[in-house]
């Protein structure tokens, strides 16, 4: 989910490319204020608990030509005023944990914050795509004060296991970099790959859930 500042913009977008950029820049502070947020968190869970439950974040800003593509496949206006009032991906985090249980506590305390609005869940964790693919993804409006006055911006936010992310990144890879057209014994066999990541994963989570048992036994 890499960010990069110095992607050309479409033909479409060059005589409003001033309007596009103050529209990336309210999405770029909208990913400032639910990063820093969940900096708070992370840091305020290893305070109590000794321990952070998030392993890493990693943010992204869509591109202008991506932004376009998925604007002319829902028959949309190719402005930026479309893409903001229709697209809630436009701003992503993917947030990368250590523990099956912490993908939901993550996404708890963030939604409990009163000027986070959840607009929208999606469990692929619980109920994953046909790939295999699993992830929790929420999009979540956060307010960006600006000199003109306050403005809601939604944000994408992506939450998965090490090991679930290990997958998908290795998938994304293997479909869209190597080939897209993917024989059907391979599909089958990234399929079965991440039935062993989802059972490896309820495997770490209930091995700590003892660990916290027997420490909280002999302490």
């Amino acid at each position: 989910m890499t960010d990069h500042l110095s992607t050309p913009f479409p033909p479409e977008w060059r005589e409003i490319a001033d309007h596009f950029m103050a529209m990336r820049f309210r999405y770029q502070s909208a990913l400032r204020e639910v990063q820093t947020k969940l900096e708070i968190l992370d840091d305020e869970f290893q305070m109590r608990h000794s321990r952070n439950p998030i392993h890493h974040m990693e943010s992204r800003i869509k591109q202008p030509d991506s932004i376009i593509q998925k604007l002319r496949r829902k028959g949309l206006p190719l402005t930026p005023e479309a893409a903001m009032e229709n697209l809630h991906d436009i701003a992503g985090i993917r947030v990368v944990c250590a523990y099956l249980n912490d993908a939901y506590t993550i996404a708890d305390l963030l939604c409990s914050q009163d000027d986070i609005r959840l607009l929208q869940t999606r469990d692929y964790i619980r109920q994953p795509k046909p790939n295999g693919y699993r992830s929790l993804h929420l999009i979540v409006e956060v307010p960006v004060f600006m000199s003109t006055g306050k403005q809601l911006v939604p944000v994408e936010v992506q939450i998965r296991t090490i090991a679930m992310d290990f997958w998908a990144s290795l998938e994304h890879h293997l479909r869209y970099k190597e080939t897209s057209d993917v024989p059907d014994e391979l599909n089958s066999q990234l399929f079965e790959a991440s039935e062993k990541i989802a059972a490896l994963d309820q495997d770490m989570q209930h091995i700590h859930d003892q660990m916290l048992e027997w420490v909280s036994k002999h302490t």
